[in-house]
């Protein structure tokens, strides 16, 4: 299904659609004509000479120096240049073609000034799979993502690199290939490709979409490891967490008893507890706490994938230009910040439960580290120690980025986001909480095949597509083989399709 860009309808969903599938993209009819009437309003004011920043302005500290009519369209050529200053690796495609999309979309408002051509050509190239080799740093989230957006603009003057095809090529020979025309650039037409978050968003929309899928995740891990420590259920009654409100507990809990339905732990059959410790009653509160920060980091995301991120703004219904800083990037890099605090948060809450798993003084009969040779073997003693690590690794990066601005640009850039910080540790995050989440699989299955009672449908479910993959640990053997199918079985969302499919979708 064709993902049509109006400017104020794009969803996570469709975002992920493009930059992951391949779905096509096309522009809105009345977009289209909304580019064409804000170019035609900007032509006008450039042949009458007004001064308009970035247009016959140069930018940040030189926004007072004004161009010569034979200086406006070179300008735009040597802005791109200058701009095309990032460093390291490339980013991942999807990434790009998320923030191709996301600039595309800024356009579909009509407020931007370029040339319908450089819109219709970031679609082209979505659309026929030619995708610019972008550095992944350089970026500090506000005047948008210059540097990484410049590597984008590039490719509008037939320059720069790409992949296509699965090859990465010389800029002009991947549009050839691609049967693409590079328009080139004109008064505006860079400046309006490389203005606002668009990367920034584009990092956050993929993290949000993947942070949700594991954050079901997490509650399916939960609910196995508090099978395993004989839990009591008590505190995942919905009453308790409907009484005090927070939308997101009230979710986690019900996630939880979903998964645990048919349990003999329901039954009365087990004996349980009066009361358990925090990392076992108090994960409705916690996951729900990450569930709704989430919540938020979603709304903030398709905020700025629907508005007018930058500078200047044409109004051409009112025949004004207006100078600001929409391109400021501290409303996508808060939230993102917290959500990875948010992930790291539920690692923290995931290890606990794999400690009292692997603790014969707190695991509830289970063999100290999960073995049955303790002594000669060490079980999964190593396995929380990997789970550790990585936690720290995560904690480190949850120190927020957006207070650590530097001034830059002889001060006139004097408070950035430092928002491309906050998404690539945000990412960074999620891509560790995979293995330490896998690690808490490996040892809840591990520990429910020494229970002798029924565990819940859900909890079954999950156990069994573990088992497919991993074999219970009946002898010591290397475990990073097994930590390492865990963290990818994780990442495939096996287990929770699974889950899903036997009980029906989690919230």
């Amino acid at each position: 299904m064709t993902v049509t860009l109006t400017g104020n309808a794009l969803t996570i969903e469709d975002i992920v659609s493009v930059a992951r599938d391949g779905e096509r993209v096309e522009l809105d009819p009345g977009a289209l004509e909304r580019i064409r009437a804000c170019r035609a309003f900007i032509e006008e004011r450039i042949a009458a000479r007004e001064i308009m920043y970035g247009v016959n302005t140069g930018i940040g500290e030189f926004s007072e120096v004004v161009l010569s009519d034979e200086q406006v369209r070179e300008f735009q050529k040597y802005l791109i240049y200058n701009h095309a200053a990032g460093i390291g690796e490339p980013v991942p495609e999807d990434r790009v073609r998320a923030a191709m999309l996301l600039r595309a979309n800024v356009h579909a408002n009509g407020h931007s000034g370029c040339r319908p051509e450089i819109t219709l050509a970031l679609l082209e190239m979505l659309n026929r799979g030619v995708t610019p080799v972008v550095c992944a740093k350089g970026s500090v989230g506000a005047c948008g993502d210059l540097a990484p957006m410049s590597q984008i603009a590039l490719l509008l003057m037939g320059e720069g690199e790409a992949f296509h095809g699965g090859e990465r090529l010389p800029g002009a020979v991947a549009l050839e290939r691609a049967g693409i025309r590079p328009p080139g650039l004109e008064a505006r037409d860079g400046l309006a490709t490389i203005n606002g978050s668009n990367l920034i968003t584009a990092i956050g929309a993929l993290v949000v979409y993947d942070a949700e899928r594991w954050i079901r995740q997490a509650e399916i891990a939960a609910a196995m490891s508090l099978e395993a420590l004989k839990a009591n259920m008590k505190p995942y009654d919905a009453r308790l967490h409907e009484l005090r409100g927070f939308q997101g507990a009230v979710a986690s809990a019900a996630n939880i008893r979903k998964v645990v339905e048919g349990s003999d732990l329901l039954s009365g059959r087990e004996k349980v507890r009066v009361q358990d410790a925090y990392s076992m009653r108090s994960t409705p509160q916690v996951v729900g706490a990450a569930r709704d920060q989430l919540r938020w980091t979603r709304q903030q995301i398709e905020i700025e994938a629907n508005g007018v991120g930058d500078n200047p703004i044409f109004l051409p219904e009112d025949r004004v230009v207006l100078t600001g800083a929409n391109f400021q990037g501290t409303p996508v890099s808060l939230p993102l910040d917290t959500l990875g605090g948010a992930i790291t948060m539920v690692c923290v809450l995931s290890e606990r439960r794999l400690n009292r798993l692997t603790n014969p003084a707190l695991s509830v009969g289970l063999p100290p580290f999960l073995t049955k040779g303790a002594g000669m073997f060490s079980g999964l003693m190593l396995s929380q120690y990997t789970a550790d690590m990585q936690i720290v690794e995560q904690k480190v990066l949850s120190t927020p980025a957006f207070i650590q601005s530097i001034p830059a640009a002889a001060d006139q850039e004097d408070f950035v986001s430092m928002g491309m910080n906050s998404a690539l540790k945000t990412r960074q995050i999620l891509d560790t909480a995979a293995g330490v989440l896998g690690i808490e699989f490996f040892a809840a299955a591990q520990a429910l095949d020494f229970r002798e009672f029924t565990p819940g449908r859900g909890t079954r479910a999950a156990h069994a597509v573990v088992r497919r993959h991993v074999e219970f640990l009946d002898e010591d053997r290397p475990l990073h083989r097994d930590h390492n199918t865990m963290m990818d079985l994780v990442r495939s969302l096996e287990i929770l399709e699974t889950v899903e499919a036997e009980i029906g979708p989690l919230e």
